[in-house]
């Protein structure tokens, strides 16, 4: 028999949101061949129900590609409401791998609950960040890191540490680790920084679009998060 079930993602979620958990965003990575459009990778966000107040709401984020070459993952998430920012947990939270084969559906609602039961212990970390104090040297010392993740070569960043990880608005001028990864992370998914390019010239950062590099890029920063948070407590 075929070990390769296609199920398209609309399946899926009308059986999520029997278990109270609404998609509230999608996206599809860009593919040069329209044919193969449907078997892009897909990444949806969903929250639970009676989760959407105060400042940040915890999702569970879903990524599929249909064209049997990727499982279906679900990994934690944030979302944050004064930046429309999504946040992506870091791999220490697990990460749910279902196979394209069996009881697609079921295993997916399964890995959802899993999900579901570590947003207790995300909520735990981002409020033990949000009480840890970063001085001057440290906020530098994370921007240097951010840095890194995207850049690798520390002599070949368009833009300095302190730049990645400048607010953008008010409310983001606290120097806690949950403020300056915030900032850190906005600051490199949506780009925009005027810097210098490796030659001299004027540049500006570019944003990241793509759906394994925004993945890629916040899941290392949680990282650094987390390693600031337990280096400090």
């Amino acid at each position: 028999g075929c070990l390769y079930t296609y199920i398209p993602t609309f399946k899926i979620v009308n059986k999520l949101r029997e278990e109270g958990c609404q998609p509230f965003f999608a996206c599809q990575s860009r593919v040069r061949d329209l044919g193969r459009r449907e078997y892009s990778k897909h990444m949806l966000r969903l929250r639970r129900e009676g989760h959407i107040n105060g400042q940040e709401v915890p999702e569970i984020i879903l990524l599929n590609s249909h064209d049997g070459s990727s499982s279906y993952q679900m990994i934690p998430g944030i979302f944050r409401f004064v930046c429309t920012n999504g946040l992506v947990c870091g791999n220490n939270f697990g990460e749910i791998r279902v196979p394209h084969k069996g009881d697609i559906v079921g295993q997916v609602i399964e890995g959802a609950y899993e999900v579901l039961g570590v947003f207790d212990k995300v909520t735990e970390n981002m409020e033990e960040m949000k009480e840890i104090h970063l001085n001057s040297d440290e906020q530098h010392l994370f921007g240097r890191a951010a840095l890194m993740v995207r850049y690798e070569d520390e002599n070949k960043t368009p833009v300095t540490p302190e730049q990645i990880i400048t607010p953008r608005r008010l409310e983001d001028k606290q120097n806690d680790l949950w403020t300056t990864w915030q900032r850190a992370q906005e600051n490199m998914i949506k780009g925009g920084l005027s810097g210098r390019s490796a030659s001299g010239k004027n540049t500006r950062t570019r944003g990241i679009t793509g759906i394994d590099g925004d993945i890629r890029i916040n899941k290392a920063l949680w990282m650094i998060a987390e390693q600031f948070r337990e280096w400090k407590s």
